[in-house]
């Protein structure tokens, strides 16, 4: 798998396996290119070579059907401002087809007594919290995670860490971005600047002389 972005070379030669229950961390530095490769799991952006594979099959046979079986939590929390944090999950449970809100999912971050304030008073990190229960709201079996712990106190952190092990118990997968504040069991550990690119070497691997693919 390799990327561009903006005409710029970020990574090459990278390739994964996860089976059910498996995770992995993706580390590096700054621009080494660990939300851009979230962003290509999500098929939010093109990867500039390489395929990605969900049980051998091709995602791009079928995009809707990858789209519906993950979920990705960027930077940004997209808490709607006049919505209270039980509206926001409603929303969001019914946008991924679901006929309502899987129930727990604020008990499980932590924010269960603000069910019935609107967004706009949220803080930053319990905005943050309401995020991240959109995973519990509306299950889906791979979570793409870029730094999910920005702004979290110690509590909320280990929250999230606990609700990532029992997606992993449930047979989940989850690829996290992370400078190192979440201990995840047993999960693998992708260092991106070690594929860091030259602008020849990435078009050698675009034209297919050196093309890598990424199972789950």
């Amino acid at each position: 798998m390799a990327c561009i972005r903006g005409e710029r070379p970020v990574f090459s030669g990278v390739s994964f396996s996860l089976e059910p229950g498996g995770a992995l961390t993706l580390v590096g530095p700054n621009g080494s290119g660990k939300s851009s490769l979230l962003r290509i799991l999500a098929v939010l952006l093109k990867p500039a070579g390489g395929t990605l594979t969900w049980e051998g099959a091709p995602v791009d046979q079928d995009w809707t059907a990858h789209r519906q079986r993950l979920h990705y939590v960027g930077h940004l929390d997209a808490v709607k401002p006049t919505l209270t944090a039980t509206e926001n999950l409603r929303d969001w449970a019914r946008f991924r087809g679901a006929a309502r809100a899987a129930p727990g999912a604020l008990e499980a971050l932590g924010i269960e007594e603000l069910a019935d304030v609107p967004g706009r008073f949220l803080s930053a990190g319990q905005r943050r919290r309401l995020a991240l229960a959109r995973l519990l709201a509306a299950p889906a079996p791979l979570w793409l995670l870029d730094e999910p712990t920005v702004t979290l106190d110690a509590d909320a952190s280990a929250r999230v860490t606990a609700m990532i092990a029992a997606h992993r118990t449930d047979g989940g997968i989850a690829i996290v971005a992370t400078h190192g504040e979440i201990a995840l069991d047993g999960a693998g550990r992708l260092e991106l600047g070690e594929h860091a690119v030259s602008a020849d070497m990435l078009m050698t691997e675009a034209d297919g002389e050196s093309e890598e693919e990424e199972q789950w």
